[in-house]
């Protein structure tokens, strides 16, 4: 029970620190060593925590989305469950552009580490994360117009938020207009005439 205790601990102080870190340098100059001497730990103890420097991006990505995906799942309408499926794909999109931009140095992060590292714990296909938020998309556009590639439009509408432009922009204070051409992005879809029509 106290090496659980320990476990549990060591995990909150090394993503703690983790996420200062990433508020204060650039994802390129934060290294397992300095998140290790920030948390109070040995360096060994974050990757056997997390497996690699991949590993924790991806623990603290999981730990920031996770009240999305709760909201998501069983939260207040139009995000939760409850309210018409085209509401429910603007309300998510903008959560989505919201989690991207409060969280811009995290998500750069992640990549580096995939770019620096790609075959580096990696998995059998794209990350849980992904999975569900595209599974999501699609099931909304798929019930709002069955006649529409839903599942590849969802691939679209997630790839417009994982560009250097949308980085730009974001960091330059414009995630409104983000979240704006997302939602026009979507419409358009929702709205266009189906084929033959």
């Amino acid at each position: 029970m106290r090496e659980r205790a320990d476990a549990a601990r060591n995990r909150r102080l090394i993503l703690a620190a983790a996420e200062e870190l990433l508020a204060v340098h650039r994802p390129d100059q934060v290294s397992v060593e300095q998140v290790a001497a920030a948390a109070g730990v040995g360096k060994g103890t974050v990757f056997h925590r997390f497996g690699s420097r991949r590993g924790l991006m991806v623990a603290l990505a999981e730990q920031r989305a996770f009240a999305m995906h709760e909201a998501v799942l069983s939260g207040p309408p139009p995000l939760g469950p409850g309210a018409p499926p085209r509401e429910r794909l603007l309300a998510f999109l903008d959560a989505l552009v919201e989690l991207v931009s409060r969280n811009i140095g995290l998500m750069a992060a992640l990549d580096h580490a995939t770019v620096t590292h790609p075959t580096e714990d990696e998995q059998d296909g794209p990350h849980p994360l992904h999975v569900f938020w595209h599974g999501h998309i699609t099931g909304l556009l798929a019930e709002s117009r069955p006649d529409l590639d839903a599942e590849l439009l969802s691939h679209v509408l997630l790839g417009g938020l994982r560009s250097d432009v949308v980085v730009q922009l974001v960091t330059s204070g414009e995630t409104a207009r983000l979240a704006a051409a997302l939602r026009t992005t979507a419409t358009a879809l929702l709205d266009a005439p189906a084929d033959g029509a």
